[in-house]
């Protein structure tokens, strides 16, 4: 497999562009740059970091892992991407239940954390890599902010137990960095990977 970051390739009619998420965030911001994927087909791979893993090493590890799992024609593009809340080496992933999600919350209050996406794109036995970090600081919530935003469930399924594109963007009062990014998919970086591989972005036809 070699990775590749500036190569382009002239993509042909029959070529699909593949999303490797079910995240509707992702292909939301796909949209904003008008592009609307062929397929969305995520793959099932194991997302448990090794041991000592640190944060930014295992979010490009789980994106390019699930783009080399989701199954495609020889020339299709796949997009895949992970993004992972980091507090120091600590990885904060997904939340199994109430409990850890209110752990996540508690620990990330008033401290500056990161927020990594790292993006892949395949085609066929090439992929173009890159990762998005951007600095995040959430206030300290108060008993009544956190209880009220666990019982919305808004925490369920987010890295770190948030989002910021929802109620929790009322606790994030500074970022630094890529706002898409830290939504899941940074708009810029996947645009210039997809022309690497040879999808016309930019295309007015």
């Amino acid at each position: 497999m070699t990775c590749q970051r500036v190569a382009s390739t002239i993509v042909s009619s029959n070529v699909r562009l593949i999303l490797g998420s079910a995240s509707p965030r992702r292909k939301e911001l796909l949209a904003q740059i008008g592009i609307v994927p062929d397929a969305i087909l995520p793959p099932d791979i194991n997302e448990d970091p090794k041991a000592r893993e640190l944060p930014r090493p295992y979010c490009a590890r789980i994106a390019r892992e699930k783009a080399l799992a989701v199954h495609c024609g020889a020339d299709d593009i796949v997009l895949c991407a992970d993004t992972t809340v980091a507090l120091g080496r600590r990885i904060l992933g997904k939340p199994k239940d109430a409990g850890e999600a209110a752990e996540f919350l508690t620990a990330l209050g008033g401290r500056r954390h990161q927020v990594i996406t790292a993006i892949a794109v395949r085609r066929g036995d090439r992929i173009w890599e890159r990762e998005s970090v951007s600095a995040v600081k959430m206030k300290r919530l108060s008993d009544a902010e956190l209880n009220a935003y666990l019982a919305a469930g808004d925490w369920q399924g987010k890295a770190g137990a948030y989002g910021i594109q929802g109620a929790a963007g009322a606790f994030i009062p500074w970022i630094s960095g890529s706002y898409t990014g830290i939504m899941g998919l940074p708009v810029a970086e996947t645009a210039s990977l997809l022309t690497a591989a040879g999808w016309p972005v930019w295309s007015l036809s």
